[in-house]
């Protein structure tokens, strides 16, 4: 089943979609073309995102295939649902998307063993893990003003069951710009798997219901500015779509 949030009319709406149809939790029917705001699906406490676990993505960004998981912590506040934009920040030059497998924790978990991992696993998403390379420092500096500027992290548009997914360890990733095929791979060149991931962050910290592991993305990353178009397809999800947009946002102060 793919689970669906939108918001209308002020209101925060769940339901399944099948085809061009969402059900709402009180079986009214909506078409997909009618839905003014897209949400995420899940509303995570925690998302941990990985780095280089792709070979082939290393191996463009000029870096060894890692003996650990090298991961950071994405910013919830980051988050943004299908359709929404994505700002283009200022004095970036070199801004790009990251077509991700998202995984879904279901239930809470500390200390889980590789073999009984999934059992942890609700469903899956996309996400697209923006990033401004221009912005990155090191390994020993959290990524954050990089990879967690407010729209910096897509997600959707749905969230699928764990059993209506076959293998998760053999989807087709493809990233497409303005309709230009740019980025293509398949989550069997994971080069750590779910069961590995949940395993080690469990093994530091509790995974709680709606946490997101975002499993990193393989070789094909390229520029994108104001303009241009990201379609993100996952084998069996679906696809993710955002469009950049220059950030010009009056500045409002809170008090």
């Amino acid at each position: 089943m793919k689970h669906v949030r939108f918001a209308q009319e002020g209101r925060i709406i769940k339901g399944t979609i099948s085809g061009q149809v969402i059900t709402d939790e009180g079986g009214r029917e909506y078409n997909v073309d009618e839905v003014p705001v897209w949400l995420p699906p899940v509303v995570p406490q925690h998302i941990i995102a990985l780095a280089i676990n792709y070979a082939d993505h290393a191996s463009e960004l000029g870096f060894e295939k890692p003996a650990e998981p090298v991961m950071f912590h994405k910013m919830n506040t980051s988050l943004v649902g299908h359709k929404a934009p994505v700002y283009y920040p200022e004095g970036a030059t070199n801004m790009h998307y990251e077509n991700e497998v998202a995984i879904v924790i279901e239930k809470a978990g500390r200390n889980i063993k590789h073999v009984y991992a999934m059992d942890y696993v609700g469903g899956y998403t996309i996400a697209n893990d923006i990033v401004v390379r221009d912005f990155l420092g090191t390994y020993f500096r959290p990524p954050l003003r990089a990879k967690s500027h407010d729209t910096f992290g897509p997600v959707g548009p749905c969230l699928v069951d764990k059993e209506d997914i076959e293998d998760v360890h053999n989807l087709n990733l493809r990233t497409f710009v303005n309709g230009k095929l740019c980025q293509e791979g398949n989550t069997r060149d994971l080069i750590f798997n779910i069961p590995d991931l949940i395993e080690y962050v469990s093994s530091f910290m509790t995974l709680q219901p709606g946490d997101m592991i975002w499993t990193g993305t393989p070789k094909g990353i390229s520029k994108v500015f104001p303009g241009d178009t990201m379609c993100l397809e996952v084998e069996g999800i679906g696809t993710l779509e955002n469009t950049v947009m220059e950030d010009n946002r009056p500045y409002r102060r809170k008090y």
